[in-house]
């Protein structure tokens, strides 16, 4: 039974890249990769609990293998580059105080009206 599932368009950039390059539909590329990651895990030198752990500070990323690093720097990235919830919380209260949300081009503080 076919599933839907939503991908942000920067991975779905890459999956059409790849898909292209490889001769593969769309469809072909993401379950190639996912019998690849399947693979990977099962081989017992790579631990996505351990990049878990990492991630959420309670081991340090010195202590992966190179392959877990990789994917640990990965989801590190992504996970730095977006605000998190609080974050979006914070700023929501400030634009509706008419606080500071940000720096214009020449470092200048940005302030949003109040909202009535």
């Amino acid at each position: 039974m076919a599933q839907s599932i939503k991908l942000s368009d920067e991975v779905m950039d890459v999956v059409r890249r790849e898909a292209e390059l490889q001769s593969r539909s769309i469809a072909g590329q993401l379950t190639h990769w996912a019998r690849i990651g399947r693979a990977v895990e099962k081989t017992g030198r790579f631990d996505y609990r351990r990049i878990e752990q990492a991630l959420g500070g309670k081991l340090s990323p010195d202590a992966l293998s190179s392959d877990e690093q990789d994917v640990w720097f990965d989801a590190f990235a992504e996970a730095v580059t977006g605000p998190t919830a609080e974050e979006e919380a914070f700023f929501a209260e400030r634009r509706k105080l008419g606080r500071g949300v940000g720096l214009d081009e020449n470092g200048r503080l940005v302030r949003q009206e109040p909202k009535p």
